[in-house]
């Protein structure tokens, strides 16, 4: 595999000396920069290509967080800060891993290897899109982080401004579905305003209802009816 090319932000001169130490101890990363603010980042962004970002969340003017949402293309992400309680909204931005500060060489290590299972090569980190990266997201629920693979998901169901999500259990998570469904792949599909499946798990189409595994059956919304069959002749091509 390529050297993954890095930079660092952090507006902490020591936090930026003990990540340029940790990043020394490893052959396959390779240091192009070292930001003290979201500012310099978004200007070595524009000017080179980056792998990984190791991104401290509180800093002056534009904070790590605020500047992932400003970027349409990021490299993968390793959020270092001294605030726990904004990983859940990190991870809901697509971040590698989540460091605590002060973290150990040996931790540092570990969210290293997460990108280099991946394989990420600076070919592939700007060519992916989210759905090809992850397989898996995290949700709040019940004052706990939950991590759910897509795969495990059967449909989701609109509940107020939370959602309950159906895999085995039923888990409940403060989210709309509309926004959560910006979040995950396509290939989950509303089928009512109620209710969006997992396209994947479905068995047949019954009249005005959709079948999944484990036969639960939904009800299949009337100005969601010609999408979804649409999408069914897609597959039948």
């Amino acid at each position: 595999m390529e050297n993954l090319k890095c930079i660092i932000a952090d507006d902490e001169p020591i936090a930026r000396q003990i990540l340029e130490s940790y990043i020394k101890e490893l052959p396959n990363l390779e240091l192009i920069s070292s930001c003290k603010n979201s500012f310099e980042v978004m200007a070595v962004l524009q000017e080179k290509e980056v792998d990984l970002l190791f991104l401290d969340i509180n800093m002056p003017k534009l904070s790590g967080l605020s500047l992932l949402k400003t970027l349409q293309q990021k490299p993968s992400v390793i959020i270092t800060t001294a605030y726990p309680e904004y990983a859940v909204e990190g991870f809901e931005l697509s971040v590698t891993d989540y460091l605590l500060k002060p973290f150990s060489f040996e931790r540092f290590f570990q969210a290293v290897m997460k990108i280099k299972k991946k394989g990420v090569i600076k070919s592939e980190v700007f060519s992916k899109n989210k759905e090809e990266e992850n397989s898996s997201i995290f949700v709040k629920s019940d004052k706990k982080i939950i991590k759910l693979n897509f795969n495990e998901i059967n449909y989701i169901e609109a509940y107020g401004n939370y959602i309950k999500i159906y895999t085995d259990k039923r888990i409940l998570t403060p989210q709309t579905l509309t926004d959560f469904l910006k979040k995950i792949p396509t290939n989950f599909i509303r089928i009512h305003k109620s209710f969006a499946i997992n396209f994947n798990k479905i068995v047949m189409i019954d009249g005005n209802q959709i079948v999944l595994q484990n036969e639960l059956k939904l009800a299949i919304g009337k100005s969601y009816r010609k999408e979804l069959l649409q999408r069914i002749d897609k597959g039948l091509d």
